[in-house]
């Protein structure tokens, strides 16, 4: 899980680093950062900890990755952010080059934090949220969200582009051949509550002792 959140994160800098329009999210984070006066990944924190408690209020199922994809990708982020060893280019075509890279990155990312079944990231569970509320599709839930936190976050001052459109079509398909690739079937994946977690090391910690 950890690997995956590390990678995760790595993704996410190189997306932004390439300098070309970030991708829907990170818009917002950016734009939020701006805002506050905060870093980037403390931004990444606080509205991970918003949706989380909206999530939770309406009875999605959360676990130990929830949280984890909140705070670690933050601090993360603000780690590489901090290092710098992530320069911007100067050519375009090398700031496509790297956003595409960056995709496949949070692709990969993205099957180790699921594969280690400890719950779902909070934007993850708030478009499953939203779908079965409004009975609408999880692709058009999906869409209308990043659409509006896009706006919001254009508005806040975050940097909107030709790397944003690339994000918004680009990450399904590097999933989609990262998954394939590596033969991952994600429904294959039985996640973890936090209840179920507590009671996996309860029984852990039981066995150790005797």
């Amino acid at each position: 899980m950890m690997f995956g959140l590390l990678l995760f994160a790595v993704g996410i800098i190189i997306t932004i680093k390439a300098n070309i329009g970030y991708a829907p999210w990170d818009v917002f984070h950016v734009g939020v950062a701006n805002t506050f006066g905060i870093s980037l990944g403390l931004a990444s924190i606080s509205v991970g900890m918003i949706i989380l408690a909206i999530v939770m209020f309406f009875g999605e199922k959360t676990g130990l990755g929830t949280i984890s994809n909140i705070v670690i990708i933050g601090i993360f982020i603000d780690i590489l952010l901090f290092i710098d060893i992530i320069k911007t280019p100067e050519n375009f075509i090398v700031g496509v080059l790297m956003l595409i890279a960056g995709l496949f990155i949070i692709s990969l990312g993205t099957l180790y934090y699921i594969k280690a079944g400890f719950g779902a990231g909070p934007r993850d569970s708030l478009m499953v949220l939203l779908t079965r509320k409004t009975k609408i599709s999880v692709g058009i839930c999906r869409s209308l969200l990043e659409l509006l936190v896009t706006v919001i976050g254009w508005f806040l001052g975050g940097m909107v582009g030709i790397g944003t459109v690339i994000s918004v079509f680009g990450i399904g398909f590097c999933i989609q051949i990262t998954f394939k690739l590596l033969r991952f079937d994600v429904t294959s994946v039985k996640h973890e509550s936090f209840y179920d977690t507590f009671i996996a090391l309860k029984n852990i910690r039981k066995k150790t002792s005797d």
